[in-house]
């Protein structure tokens, strides 16, 4: 492995190494090593010429291309953290990100100036936005101002990204370039990324999966072939760029696999290439994965989980022969993690799990409140730090964890305690069922699920309501269920839980 005290040292190592590899494709444009290094030095000096300050934030509010891996490495080299900013996302947000973490400097694309000038005309502090390539496209400070700019160390924030807070108020989960690099290690080891190896980069920026595609696979000196938004919402169309790219990795949520299943036109497409299939984030049922492991004929798969403030922390390779109809595991830790599960405070193989590892992150950004709820520490002389993960999680006999579900998502229903979670994966069994979710609204409150089918299924409601029936205690049993065409869904990908208890409102 290469040595690293920085994520953007990555770049500089292989920029000597294999200056004309390439590291990141998106389309037809190519970025190779050398020029990804030379790009960072660009947008680094730029930076500085502009007032940015070892420790400072900067905001990244650009589509995929090839400009979100300049602006990150850029931005890092420049001894600042990047913040990534949905482009996707309403002004409100962004302005409220840009807020909360005191963002000085954006690094955008002219194209989206009618935005960014309006989340400039409310973020006072923020006056200056460049180009990935340093080119100044709005209110760049002149002439270029001096900077007296302190030492770097591996504790520095290398990134934030935001995510939705259960009370509205977005949190930013702070890692620093010793977090990364300790995630990234283990990722490389534990996939065992090669030079060879041609990664998938489906996540977008704000979400934490994407720190894989852009620091694992460059760390191995491997190329990440960025995917366009247009690619990622035609099923059809992803595929066929999954075969022409030659992509040995793939990593995203389960979702993006069920659409290629159901909607890629896999049968006319040789994925022969890919021999790792990750996912994670969320629940995926077996049958899901073996639909689509019968078009891989040489992919291994795992089931990635941790939550983006502790990044990845157990995994489960699995062998799609052996699968049972039983919600996949969650598998065991890593080697760099060490896992507690605790029933009121006592360990216990079954109830809330906790982690500790050198990839954690440093904390939610300017938030003490947050952190006191979100760490502990556990065990004596001394006690070692862990993260309060909020899921809830049981222990077997073989060692291996499963995903009970989480505790937010523990609700009382005429007196009973309901495990949404539980309903969903109940429900998803169904065989004509993609996917399920369930939420609780109203007063009384009341259990609502809703289902999406695959192409060309009836779903039939009654049919449903039946299997729930069979399959469910009764105080668990929906009051309400309704098939839906599409789920709204998150930034991320993820069904949009509280859209669906908002509308199970009306």
């Amino acid at each position: 492995m290469i040595e690293a005290q920085y994520i953007d040292d990555i770049a500089a190592i292989w920029a000597k190494r294999a200056p004309d590899a390439v590291a990141f494709t998106f389309g037809d444009a190519t970025l190779s090593y050398g020029a990804l290094d030379a790009g960072a030095d660009r947008l680094a000096q730029a930076l500085w010429a502009n007032g940015v300050q070892t420790g400072d934030r900067v905001g990244v509010f650009v589509d995929k291309s090839l400009d979100s891996a300049l602006a990150i490495y850029g931005i890092m080299r420049a001894g600042a953290a990047y913040v990534p900013m949905d482009p996707g996302a309403p002004v409100e947000r962004l302005v409220q990100i840009a807020q909360a973490c005191g963002i000085k400097a954006m690094v955008s694309q002219e194209r989206k100036q009618s935005v960014f000038e309006e989340v400039t005309a409310r973020v006072p502090d923020l006056t200056t936005v460049l180009a990935s390539d340093g080119t100044p496209i709005h209110a760049a400070l002149k002439p270029p101002q001096p900077v007296d700019l302190r030492p770097r160390a591996p504790d520095d924030v290398a990134y934030i990204i935001f995510t939705s807070g259960s009370t509205g108020t977005p949190k930013g989960i702070t890692h620093t370039h010793k977090s990364g690099l300790a995630y990234v290690r283990m990722s490389v080891a534990l996939y065992g990324l090669t030079p060879d190896d041609r990664l998938s980069n489906h996540s977008p920026l704000h979400f934490d999966m994407s720190t894989f595609d852009m620091f694992s696979g460059p760390f191995a000196g491997a190329t990440t072939v960025i995917i366009s938004e247009m690619h990622m919402k035609l099923p059809a169309s992803l595929a066929q760029l999954i075969e022409q790219e030659w992509m040995t990795i793939w990593y995203s949520v389960p979702h993006a696999l069920i659409q290629l299943v159901e909607r890629g036109a896999l049968q006319n497409r040789d994925f022969s290439a890919l021999r790792w299939v990750v996912f994670g984030g969320e629940p995926m049922l077996p049958g899901q994965l073996r639909a689509f492991g019968a078009h891989t004929p040489n992919a291994r798969f795992s089931n990635s989980y941790g939550p983006a403030e502790v990044n990845q922390c157990s995994f489960k390779h699995l062998d799609l022969a052996d699968l049972t109809e039983a919600p996949i595991s969650i598998g065991t830790p890593c080697d760099h993690a060490d896992l507690v599960i605790l029933d009121d405070d006592t360990p216990a193989d079954e109830g809330e799990l906790y982690v500790a590892t050198p990839a954690m992150m440093a904390g939610y950004w300017n938030d003490d409140t947050r952190n006191a709820a979100a760490f502990r520490s556990i065990g004596n002389a001394p006690a070692r730090r862990y993260y309060r993960t909020g899921d809830l999680v049981r222990r077997d006999d073989g060692g291996e964890l499963h995903f009970l579900g989480r505790s937010d998502r523990q609700v009382k229903v005429r007196g009973f305690r309901i495990e949404l979670d539980e309903i969903e994966l109940v429900m998803a069994r169904h065989p004509d069922v993609s996917e399920a979710a369930a939420v609780v609204s109203g007063n009384p409150p009341r259990i609502a699920v809703y289902i999406t089918a695959p192409p060309d299924i009836d779903a039939d409601s009654a049919d449903l309501r039946a299997f729930a029936a069979q399959n469910l205690p009764p105080q668990a049993v929906p009051t309400i269920l309704r098939v839906l065409p599409e789920f709204k869904r998150t930034a991320t990908g993820k069904i949009d839980r509280k859209h669906l208890a908002e509308a199970s409102d009306v």
